[in-house]
This record gives structure tokens, sequence and C-alpha cells, in this order.
């Protein structure tokens, strides 16, 4: 029976290549295993797998009675709908620790660094497995995405240390400048639905019994949303409703100015405005210097929530 390694609900870059890598490493370890995606890739995974010649993974919502591994989360609300009904014998991830329950022990590789890859790296070292230039230059950009360019919060030393090493293995002379490749791709917006940009980096949080939905655009420069601003707004609003939400938020992040304008739809924004201890005009509020959800923004509203 093969083991399926599988990321989050809506696949980001960590979650998509961390699946690629732990595949082929447990692969490689003898252990028949197959990198799924649970939902369509974004721009720029796109261009990091054609890149380095990869090809999407298959998709896959069914987990029950399979063997399962679990990058990039624990959290049950991002895990397959069925996740309890499978059979989990491992995680990696680099958030906090969510829900996930096991009735056997598992596999667990949680480390406080800014991407996952950074651990699969980790885990390559441990069991002396060679690590090939494509998985390790999908590896490097997930990091580089993640830690956005090395500039978000949770960056660490490990992480940077780790993309040194895989931009050694992968041939990628300065893996600053293929970053900023990636989040120019990751910045175009042109033409694109605007429910497709809500969810293009979108997860819903269980926040002491209260769903929260959390989206994320990063991009060179906020003024591409100038013209779609007030639509944004209205279908944060319109997904808060159909999905029975507390709140939808959506940070639209500019990686060189360092910080984000906080778009809000909540049936109380003075609960959204204690967690930031700043208040909001128009649905609106500006976060000086966030950059990550993980770190910056969930904890904050987790604690609001409390």
């Amino acid at each position: 029976m093969a083991l399926y390694i599988t990321g989050h609900k809506i696949p980001d870059s960590d979650s998509i290549c961390s699946a690629i890598a732990v595949a082929h490493l447990k692969n490689a370890l003898g252990i028949e295993a197959v990198a799924c995606k649970q939902g369509e890739i974004n721009p720029e995974t796109a261009f990091i797998l054609e890149k380095f010649g990869f090809e999407a993974p298959v998709t896959k919502t069914i987990y029950a009675g399979e063997d399962t591994f679990i990058t990039d989360t624990t959290d049950l609300a991002l895990c397959p709908d069925d996740i309890l009904d499978a059979n989990v014998v491992g995680v990696v991830d680099h958030h906090k620790l969510g829900d996930l329950t096991t009735s056997t022990p598992l596999e667990a590789w949680i480390r406080p660094v800014g991407c996952s890859n950074t651990i699969v790296k980790e885990m390559y070292d441990f069991y002396d497995v060679e690590i090939p230039k494509d998985i390790a230059g999908i590896m490097m950009c997930a990091i580089l995405s993640d830690t956005v360019i090395f500039k978000s919060p949770t960056c660490t030393k490990a992480d940077t240390k780790a993309v040194k090493e895989l931009a050694a293995i992968a041939g990628i002379e300065n893996p600053k400048d293929l970053g900023m490749e990636m989040f120019k791709v990751k910045s175009a917006v042109e033409g694109t639905p605007i429910r497709d940009l809500v969810m293009r980096d979108f997860k819903d949080f269980n926040m002491s019994g209260t769903k929260v939905g959390i989206g994320q655009l990063e991009v060179v420069d906020l003024a591409i949303f100038d013209t779609i601003k007030e639509e944004l707004l209205t279908d944060i609003q319109a997904l808060k409703t159909e999905g029975e939400r507390h709140s939808v938020l959506l940070l639209l992040t500019d990686i060189m100015k360092e910080g984000s304008e906080l778009l809000i739809a909540s049936d109380e924004s003075s609960k959204i405005e204690s967690a930031f201890q700043k208040s909001a005009e128009d649905s609106k509020m500006w976060l000086d210097g966030v950059l990550s959800r993980k770190k910056q923004v969930v904890p904050f509203l987790e604690k609001a929530f409390r």
C-alpha cells in the first residue's frame, strides 16, 4: 500500500514542494510514496515546478484507510476532511501545534523555523540521503517564498543555511534574484478573478470555537490593488457569509515596504482592532512591519478570541 504525502487544503509552494520532497525521500528509503495535493496550485508554485521540471502532484481529497503523511500543517481545518479516518504515520510542520491527533505513534518533525522545507532538508541529512538537483531547487524556492526572501520575522539561521546548501546543489548562484522572480510572478494579478485572488493563499482557523478565515497576497507593490481593493472587500464579506465565518481577513503584503494592509469583514470588528491595538478605517488597517500571518497575525487574533 502506498504512502500518500499531502499538504494543506489550499496549497502554497511550501505545501507542494515539501510533499514532493518527502515523497522522494520515502521512496529513496524503500517506502512507496506518492506526492499529492488537495487543491490547485498557485502561479508562484507553477513557476517553481516548471523551472525545475516537475509536474504538479496528483489531486487527492479522500484519505480514509490510507497511510498518510501530512506536511505544512497539523490543523484539522486544513487537513483532508476525512483525515481522522486515515492512518497518519507522520507530519512535518513549522506552524503552531494544531489539533490533529492519531491513535498510534507517528514520525513527527516539527521545528520553529520559517519553512517546512527547511525541516525536510534536516530529514534528508538525518537519513543520509542525497538530494537531487531538481528537488533541491524546489525546496530552496519554497524556503525563499515562506521567508519572503529572508525578510520575514519567521526566518531563522536554519532557513538561510538550508537555502545556501540547497542552492549549491541546485546550481543557483544568486537565490535572492530567483526569489524576486518568484514574487514578480506572485504579483501578477491582472485578469485573475477576484475570488481566485482571495483564495490564492487562504486558511481557515478555529479560534476558541470561532471560525476565522485569513488570506494573504504578497506583492512587490501594493499599488496593483488600487483599482480592485473595493472588489476584494466585497468578496471577503461574501466569503464570510457563505462559510458562516465570524470574520474573513485579507492581508495585502508589500514585501518591499515590509508591511501589510489588512482588509476586514467581521461580525465584530472591535475584536480585530483589539488584537492589533489599532483602529480600522473603512474596513482597512495598515500593519507596519507585518509580513507573517503565522507569527504576526494568528497569535494576536487567537489571544483576542480566547
